[in-house]
């Protein structure tokens, strides 16, 4: 198991970086690199770093040798956007949106071996080093294109600088972007566009010439099919990736332009286009390499060892043909060893109550409004894991996240770690006096033979499940686990057991706080606080690692729960892991996070002046002495 907390920032200096181990399995974790430019929701925790992180942790539970790599994407138009609309420097948005990041991650108990920043030196370098290369192999042209241009703000137009209606058949959405449709999922170019405005000024733009660097991906294709068509089926790749790659392939690979006419991002080195940078799409994927080389110096034996790394991708749908097409290629092209991704985990999109959430619009709940309910990190994660969009798109609603809570955590998982441990702290007479019994001859009882043959079962299928990236059915299996001790309580009558068979109690008691012990550790990559909380109950140090290794026979341990905690233990005190959600809560929660955030404020605002009059116009009578 990871440590459920992250690191603190002073010991990482301290730390001993992570290299491949021969021999092992060595597994590097990414996920798509969050735009700086505002605050995650939920859809973006689900679709990328939480996923990410429920899979290193279940590497770390099985011993291998992970490491989970995701940082900001810093650099192009969304950023320059956003630093525009609140005045100030680009750095300065990097800067403070950085912190935002990383406070939410944090919050929700996101175990990143480095989150880091893609407006470093170290991207400026590789980025750099990958450019040249390509130029040396001759897979790159030059291209005269006709580009958007405002004469009102005196610039060339990025993509995300202008906006339109969707120029795709059927859909007609009248806010698409230059660069994609957040509607449809179209990737555009901003000349296709429908009545462009510029999003500055709300001018109308015209077109101009404008030189660019392209990616000759049409002249890399035999290449990249090859990894593809290889790499699919032997990672094991997502149903939606897949398709969504095919698709990219059908419609024939086209040269890619890798250069912008803009200020903020990494220098082209090149004398004719120095005064442009590389495209965000170009440069943003080599962010996960340059953030590897800000945690180790040693970075190429992670990323230049495709030998003896196995690289795991995590993204949501609209960034998976850059995963698999556009960033493969880039490294293919440099002709160099590189560690290409071999497994991609791609989400759809989870939507919000009615519609869609949206950054943009600030629809839905946010990672910063996570706080402010004061519902625990480990059910947020727990229902996002539960909701995550997989093969199709999901729905938020607060109904559902209540009953999940209540139903799923409360009454089932909670309720049968509570009786158990609850069981065992009564005095002697009525309990155990918080020791573990001991249990003599368990194998031989039979509906604890049962149970064991059960969950023996349970645990191969989470294994089977978990190496396929299958979180959802993972999930799901550990909470069956859960279930079925609930069930073999209910069966044994325990309470009935103790005055009339205390051997037979015994043996369904240790039993039970063993699965208590199980479920804490299959439950950790999703619920890791949690589990954490199951720990101090049971009186574990909490620095203790979970682990269903093959090497040290934990598996083998974990079929016979009987044998997981020692007869004579004492556990510690017993309280609720959860607590109930109630329809008041829901109803204040659906009304607090209604409309768009921009709503939320101009109503908090509101509120706060009507205050302000309120007590102006209230007179104070002061008492006589």
């Amino acid at each position: 198991m990871g440590d459920s907390e992250q690191e603190p920032d002073g010991e990482r200096n301290h730390r001993v970086a992570k290299l491949p181990v021969p021999g092992k399995r060595n597994i590097l974790i990414t996920s798509a690199l969050p735009y700086v430019n505002n605050v995650p929701h939920l859809g973006n925790i689900i679709g990328c770093v939480l996923s990410a992180d429920v899979f290193a942790r279940y590497c770390r539970l099985r011993g291998y040798n992970a490491l989970y790599i995701c940082g900001t994407d810093e650099y192009g138009t969304a950023t320059e956007t956003k630093a525009m609309e609140e005045n100030c420097t680009t750095q300065q948005i990097c800067d403070k949106y950085y912190a935002i990041h990383k406070a939410v991650y944090n919050w929700f108990n996101i175990s990143f071996d480095e989150f880091g920043r893609t407006s470093t030196p170290q991207q400026t370098e590789i980025c750099q080093a990958i450019f040249k290369k390509l130029l040396e192999n001759n897979w790159l042209s030059e291209y005269t294109t006709q580009q958007l241009y405002c004469d009102t703000c005196k610039r060339f137009l990025a993509d995300r600088l202008v906006e339109g209606s969707c120029p795709t058949l059927g859909c007609n959405y009248d806010s698409a972007r230059g660069d994609q449709c957040e509607k449809c999922g179209k990737l555009l170019n901003p000349t296709e566009l429908k009545d462009p405005r510029c999003k500055v000024c709300q001018a109308t733009p015209k077109i101009r010439d404008t030189d660019h660097l392209f990616l000759e991906l049409p002249l890399i294709k035999d290449k990249l099919e090859e990894y593809i068509n290889k790499m699919s089926v032997s990672g094991s790749w997502s149903q939606n990736a897949i398709q969504g790659t095919y698709a990219w392939l059908k419609d024939g690979l086209k040269p890619r332009c890798i250069t912008r006419d803009l200020k903020w991002g990494v220098p082209v080195p090149h004398e004719k286009f120095k005064d442009k940078v590389f495209y965000v799409w170009f440069d943003a994927p080599i962010g996960y390499i340059s953030i590897t080389s800000c945690y180790t110096p040693d970075w190429e034996e992670w990323w230049k060892n495709p030998e003896n790394v196995a690289l795991y991708q995590f993204m949501g749908k609209d960034n998976a043909p850059f995963h698999t097409v556009m960033f493969p290629s880039t490294l293919l092209g440099t002709e160099e060893n590189w560690t290409l991704m071999k497994t991609i985990s791609v989400t759809e999109y989870l939507n919000y109550e009615a519609g869609k959430f949206s950054k943009s619009k600030g629809v839905g709940v946010f990672g910063n409004d996570v706080k402010d309910t004061n519902i625990p990190a480990e059910v947020w994660r727990y229902y996002l894991i539960t909701n995550r969009p997989e093969v199709s798109d999901t729905l938020f609603t607060w109904e559902d996240f209540q009953a999940k809570l209540n139903t799923e955590l409360l009454n089932n998982l909670g309720n049968f770690v509570n009786r158990v441990l609850s069981f065992i702290a009564k005095p002697p007479g009525r309990g155990y006096g918080s020791i573990i019994p001991d249990s003599p001859k368990a194998d031989l009882h039979p509906s604890t033979k049962m149970l064991a043959e059960k969950i023996s079962n349970h645990i191969d299928q989470y294994i089977e499940a978990m190496e396929k990236v299958k979180l959802k059915q993972g999930l799901r299996i550990g909470m069956s686990i859960s279930s079925e001790g609930n069930a073999y309580l209910q069966e044994s009558q325990f309470w009935k057991l103790y005055n009339e068979d205390q051997g037979s109690c015994s043996i369904v008691i240790r039993t039970s706080v063993g699965l208590v012990y199980l479920l804490a550790c299959l439950l950790e990559p999703f619920m890791p606080s949690f589990s954490l909380e199951v720990l101090k109950q049971l009186n574990v140090p909490t620095e203790t690692k979970f682990s269903l290794s093959d090497e040290n026979g934990d598996l083998e341990r974990a079929r016979k729960p009987w044998e997981i905690l020692p007869a004579g233990h004492r556990i510690g005190m017993s309280s609720p892991l959860f607590k109930e959600l109630k329809d008041e809560d829901v109803r204040f929660f659906r009304e607090k996070f209604a409309g768009s955030q921009a709503d939320r404020a101009v109503q908090a605002e509101a509120e706060a002046k009507r205050l302000a009059e309120h007590l102006k116009k209230t007179k104070i009578s002061v008492p006589l002495n």
